[in-house]
Formats: structure tokens, C-alpha cells, sequence
């Protein structure tokens, strides 16, 4: 069997991430709108919708126009629960240093679509502040200081860095509690809405340029 897949020019948001370090507020809210909407795509396909589980910057494609694509679905084989509930099926191994991956995935637990929200969480917060959460420490132990204690990172970047509201919901996606993370339809809502009060009071004029540029 052979898949084709779109190829993409510019490589994966990890990569990215490495060579660019901190991104300004219009870059980070270009691209977790782009990510967020492809998540969303999956979470609403009828009549079963798609748990990512994988969600990470490697798994973020940028194509040449300027756009990102989510990829990197299905890598984690899973068994599933129900229509919208699963777990990571019997055998697979997860990688232990992913800090990106929801802590109840690691719990072996049964979950939802709101692993994907706290994967968005934690990629949020490294758009902003140019590291994942806990660095410089080992991405071993800032899982251990996410997942098993339930500790989260201090938001050090300038206030000025992070666009109105953003670092409420980064606080939520990244909940310990599954039940309190948002949707990706509501993580949308109040991406488009942080938007629009941006272009309203003229901050960050190049919220709608190329991220390349």
C-alpha cells in the first residue's frame, strides 16, 4: 500500500518554533486559528468524529501559502470507547517526555476530544513565550510537573505579548479536569473574538499578514 500525502515546503511549527523562538501576538493568533479550525474539522466529522491524541508542534504542517495543516492523525493507535470516547489500545507505546499529551492519556484512561484542547493548550503557551512549559528542565520531568502534580508554568513573557484573554484560555484547555477544557468550536469563538478587539483598538496591525513575511 502506498499513501500520498500533500508535501509541505516549509517543514513542520516544531521546527519553526526552533528557529524563530517567541512569536509576536498577530503570528501566535494566525496560526492557533489555522490549527484550531483543522481540529475542529476532525471533532465534527459525521457520523464519527476523530480524536488527534498526537497533537504537537511536529505534527503542525506550513504550506507555501502561508496557511497550517494539521497532520500526524492516527499515529496513535486507539481503541475506541464509543462514538466520541477512547482509549490508547493495548500495546502502544506512548513517549513518555510528549508534553503535549493530556495527563489522562498517560493514566490510561478512558478520554474524549478534550485531549486535543489541552494539547492546543500547552502549544499555545509555547507560540508566546518561545519554550515548552517548565523549560529549561527535561521534557520527562515538566510531564511529570503537568500530569501527576498538576502544576502549570508561570506566564513570564510581558503581559503586552499575550493578546487580551489569551492566557484565560490557555488556563482552561490546559485543565486538569477534561470536563472544564473548551471545544474547539468555542476555542474558535473566542479566537475570532480576541481578533476583533485587536483590529478594533489598532493593536498589532499585522494580525492578517502572511506569518512568513
Amino acid at each position: 500500500m502506498m499513501i500520498v500525502v500533500e508535501y509541505h515546503p516549509r517543514g513542520d511549527l516544531g521546527s519553526y518554533l526552533q528557529k524563530k523562538g517567541r512569536l509576536s501576538p498577530s503570528k501566535t493568533l494566525r496560526f492557533a486559528l489555522d490549527i484550531a479550525r483543522g481540529v475542529n474539522y476532525l471533532h465534527e466529522c459525521k457520523p464519527d468524529p476523530i480524536i488527534h491524541c498526537g497533537l504537537k508542534p511536529k505534527n503542525i504542517m506550513l504550506d507555501s501559502g502561508g496557511q497550517l495543516k494539521v497532520a500526524g492523525f492516527g499515529l496513535i493507535k486507539l481503541s475506541l470507547i464509543s462514538v466520541d470516547k477512547a482509549k490508547v489500545a493495548a500495546g502502544s507505546s506512548l513517549d513518555s517526555s510528549n508534553v503535549y499529551m493530556a495527563p489522562e492519556v498517560y493514566r490510561d484512561e478512558i478520554f474524549d476530544r478534550t485531549v486535543d484542547a489541552y494539547s492546543f493548550g500547552v502549544m499555545l503557551y509555547e507560540m508566546i513565550e518561545g519554550a515548552y512549559p517548565f523549560y529549561p528542565k527535561p521534557l520527562a520531568e515538566a510531564v511529570k510537573l503537568m500530569g501527576v502534580e498538576t502544576k502549570r508554568p508561570a506566564f513570564k513573557v510581558k503581559s503586552r505579548h499575550y493578546p487580551p484573554d489569551m492566557k484565560e484560555l490557555i488556563d482552561e484547555c490546559w485543565h486538569p479536569e477534561p470536563v472544564a477544557r473548551p471545544t474547539f468550536s468555542e476555542i474558535i469563538v473566542r479566537l475570532d473574538r480576541i481578533v476583533s478587539h485587536c483590529s478594533k483598538h489598532g493593536w498589532w496591525k499585522d494580525t492578517f499578514k502572511l506569518p512568513w513575511k
